[in-house]
């Protein structure tokens, strides 16, 4: 959707001090491209499939470091720097920036600390577009780059806005959501306007399982900065009560105020997966065509585009754009996606590869301070180990009772043989109005082995109806259960 020490200025063009230990920024490694981030993600799932324990824990440590090729906190090289755009020359925009080309952003933005290092605002600004850049690479070691700058930013100027907006998002990003309340509250003390600690806050709400918080989150949010980043989770906190057709009204409404490619692409993703959510595929895929041609190589619309091919039939196609993604970023999401693909052709060696990505990514992810509770438990209950399932869903849902993370623990007490305890759960998940069709798939299969076999029945083929094809394996198991209990009467 829904992210340190003062060094003394030596004069006006000079570079920065580097941080003690670090070699000279021009001597700095060029960090790894995609392959090459997915290269090492492969080795240590190896090394993890062969041990456990605290041998997996230093592995995470020294992938973290392949993943960055030992970048320091201003990041980057002498190489990336001469390309870089002109210097920063005055306070710069996060939210301005990350509309734009993130790595030319960034890069720009190095350059300007190096040469003004007392630029809180600039700092501030780095932090926040590390944080974006961590979410769409699939690169969370990017967390910790993201923390010094806002650290120096803070450090620079206590309790400025920017930086206190920016922690929000990086607390976010962490899924670290009480925390990013805070910042996003204290942010908008100094500066009621901040569009990024307005959305925080509405993230961070929704995240909690506060909706009615939420909502009149978005409400405040949508009177001060109305705009793109505002009627996405305007529209999100409408979906989750039920209320689609609102929801789809003010994406076309953000849609139609987009101002350049990046917003159109993103925008033109949510109605993408707004109408993939109802099953209406060639609207879908109309989406995400559009979010593609205004920037070819969004992840999400790309990620987005697979899955309504799988759920319109195109395995093969969604396949192949799913491996494109993959191999630009390992996030969890679209590696279990590719990896439920593969088993369904048959193909179960290549599925148990992308499984193991997953459990590598999360131990990166990890390492780089992120809660993965909801990420482990989802996975783990369907292709892992389902004790872990069970303990990380409790995990997610002692820290925030959200219709996901009651799904989640539904599913992985479900799958720990638990099923009558699982209901109530399964039934929280769906009491939103929020319509998804896992969930009701799930909520069906927790009903059937349950013993409410008409319950399950209408679980099951309103999961059928919303989004027939909303999962290779689940969609067949819901038919499958389905038969079973038509059979039975």
């Amino acid at each position: 959707m829904s992210p340190r020490s003062n060094d003394s200025t030596r004069g006006s063009g000079q570079e920065a001090t580097p941080p003690a230990g670090a070699p000279p920024a021009a001597e700095t490694p060029r960090p790894p491209s995609a392959a090459g981030r997915v290269d090492a993600l492969r080795r240590f799932a190896a090394a993890a499939r062969r041990g456990r324990g605290p041998h997996l824990a230093s592995c995470a440590v020294l992938l973290a470091v392949a993943m960055t090729a030992g970048a320091v906190a201003v990041g980057g090289d002498g190489r990336d720097a001469a390309r870089a755009v002109p210097g920063v020359s005055r306070a710069v925009s996060a939210d301005v920036l990350v509309r734009g080309d993130l790595d030319t952003a960034i890069r720009s933005l190095q350059t300007h600390v190096r040469q003004q290092p007392r630029d809180f605002e600039a700092w501030a600004a780095l932090g926040f577009a590390q944080v974006e850049r961590a979410r769409t690479d699939g690169d969370p070691s990017r967390y910790t780059r993201a923390e010094r700058a806002l650290a120096r930013s803070l450090a620079l100027r206590p309790g400025n806005d920017q930086a206190l907006a920016g922690q929000a998002a990086l607390a976010a990003a962490r899924h670290d959501f009480a925390a990013a309340l805070d910042h996003a509250d204290r942010a908008l003390e100094r500066n009621p306007y901040s569009e990024r600690a307005l959305c925080s806050r509405i993230d961070a709400l929704v995240e909690l399982g506060r909706y009615a918080e939420a909502a009149k989150a978005a409400a405040v949010a949508d009177r001060r900065r109305p705009g793109v980043p505002v009627f996405t989770r305007y529209a999100y906190v409408r979906e989750l009560r039920g209320d689609v057709r609102t929801a789809r009204r003010v994406l076309h409404r953000a849609l139609d105020s987009a101002a350049g490619p990046a917003d159109v692409a993103y925008v033109a993703t949510a109605l993408g997966n707004l109408e993939r959510g109802q099953g209406r595929y060639d609207t879908a895929l109309r989406h995400y065509a559009r979010a593609l041609a205004a920037d070819d190589a969004y992840l999400p619309a790309l990620e987005g585009r697979a899955r309504a091919q799988a759920a319109d039939g195109d395995r093969a196609g969604a396949i192949t754009t799913l491996e494109q993604v993959v191999a630009r970023s390992p996030l969890p999401g679209p590696l279990v996606a590719l990896g439920e693909l593969y088993e369904d052709r048959g193909d179960r060696a290549k599925a148990r590869e992308q499984y193991a990505l997953v459990d590598a990514w999360t131990a990166l992810a990890r390492a780089g301070g992120v809660d993965v509770d909801l990420d482990t438990a989802l996975a783990a209950a369907d292709h892992g180990d389902t004790a872990e399932a069970l303990r990380a869903a409790r995990a997610a849902w002692d820290r925030r009772r959200t219709v996901h993370t009651a799904d989640a623990l539904a599913w992985a007490l479900h799958r720990a043989g638990r099923s009558a305890e699982a209901l109530p759960y399964a039934r929280r998940a769906t009491a939103t109005g929020y319509r998804d069709a896992a969930f009701l798939h799930h909520r069906g299969m927790i009903e059937k082995a349950a013993g409410q076999d008409r319950a399950a029945r209408a679980s099951l083929t309103a999961a059928l109806r919303l989004n027939p094809g909303f999962s290779p394996l689940g969609a067949r198991a819901a038919r499958a259960a389905l038969e079973d209990l038509e059979a039975a009467r």
